[in-house]
């Protein structure tokens, strides 16, 4: 096992991607460096505090010093509109070789470990979420929203992936995909197109540290399934009877504990008995049509002993499904829901602070712990 990856470190990372970055001031006017204000605006996100650089300029003219200097490496303090004017217009994707490195350190230092989930698999979560709306704000790459009263919504949203497990308080962020106007105004053909654009993109870097995607029920459609398949990742998407009538009247018709098996639980919650009734049948069509993809279909019913449902659910995968694996591919496909807790309500809390629209998504380790979050300005 590898040295932990260190928080200096990890500032390191960062310094030598914003060195990269493009300066688009001519003249004199450079007193702060471009490593200066994506370090500050770091700085913002990091400590998710919208006056702190004001608050540690403050300190640097009464003491001499900043926390900014000590814990980020700031030589100089800019304004936070000096850090707008120098960062609107970089790239994102200057940032992105930060992902791979952070990913490369928590392998090498064996970290990664803590998310393999029950087969070995790295358990990838993706959901999209808005980071900027307005109704006055707005630019060429805005998507919108009109509205019955004719005003419009201009808004930014991003396919956020993240590395995630079950029994795991944090994840891992992965390089995002943005959503562009021309992925369309539906929220399912946006998604879509994002999902598929990500997949193509990336899916050989990733699939290969083996790799089960979750999502939704957006994201289980024959296409992005057979994207997901011929990348070489394994999957796990919630599949909703309204939108698979075909595979649910499949289900139907199988004969019970020949092709379709049911594993009855109970568990005491500290208050009462919950029963979880599993259900599942492998080798059925996703869809209604000659060239149908097959897949494994299980479901979740939990309820109490006097048949009131506390939560339902169910999804399709490519997994084989057994008896004594559905427990753990149901657990894999709740977990779901921590790309949205874990990250994407961290990222929805930074931008309160401000937005500057470049992000930083930062993975630190100290202590043998991680922290994990997610900054974006």
């Amino acid at each position: 096992m590898g040295e932990n990856f260190t928080f200096r470190q990890m500032v390191g990372s960062l310094r030598k991607a914003i060195q990269a970055f493009p300066d688009k001031r001519i003249g004199k006017n450079l007193t702060y460096s471009i490593e200066d204000a994506g370090l500050g605006a770091f700085s913002v996100f990091f400590t998710q505090c919208a006056s702190f650089l004001a608050n540690q300029r403050a300190m640097e003219e009464t003491k001499g010093k900043s926390n900014a200097q000590t814990l980020f490496q700031i030589d100089q303090i800019p304004s936070d509109n000096h850090i707008r004017y120098l960062l609107d217009t970089v790239s994102p994707s200057l940032i992105f070789p930060v992902f791979d490195k952070a990913l490369a350190e928590l392998s090498d230092s064996g970290h990664l470990n803590e998310f393999r989930i029950f087969n070995g698999d790295l358990l990838i979560p993706l959901d999209v979420t808005w980071y900027f709306s307005s109704k006055k704000i707005h630019c060429d790459s805005c998507s919108t929203i009109t509205h019955e009263d004719g005003t419009i919504t201009y808004y930014h949203c991003v396919l956020t992936p993240v590395i995630a497990a079950p029994g795991q308080n944090k994840v891992i962020p992965l390089i995002p995909e943005f959503i562009v106007p021309q992925d369309g105004h539906n929220k399912q053909d946006c998604e879509n197109a994002a999902a598929k654009r990500w997949i193509q993109n990336y899916g050989k870097k990733y699939s290969v540290m083996g790799v089960t995607i979750s999502g939704d029920d957006l994201y289980c459609k024959q296409p992005i399934c057979l994207e997901l398949l011929d990348k070489g990742f394994n999957y796990i998407l919630v599949c909703k009877p309204g939108s698979h009538k075909a595979l649910y009247k499949w289900v139907e018709l199988l004969e019970e504990g020949i092709d379709r098996h049911t594993v009855t639980l109970r568990r005491w919650n500290g208050r009462f008995q919950e029963i979880y009734t599993y259900k599942y049948a492998n080798h059925v069509p996703l869809r209604d049509s000659e060239d149908a993809l097959w897949v494994n279909w299980f479901e979740l019913c939990v309820s109490t002993e006097a048949g009131k449902i506390l939560y339902k659910n169910a999804f399709a995968t490519n997994h084989n499904i057994t008896d004594k694996n559905v427990e753990a591919l149901t657990v894999c496909g709740r977990t779901h829901w921590k790309v949205e807790n874990e990250n994407n309500n961290v990222f929805q809390t930074s931008t309160k602070v401000s937005f500057y629209g470049l992000f930083f998504w930062t993975v630190s380790i100290s202590h043998n712990s991680l922290s994990v979050r997610m900054l974006w300005f």
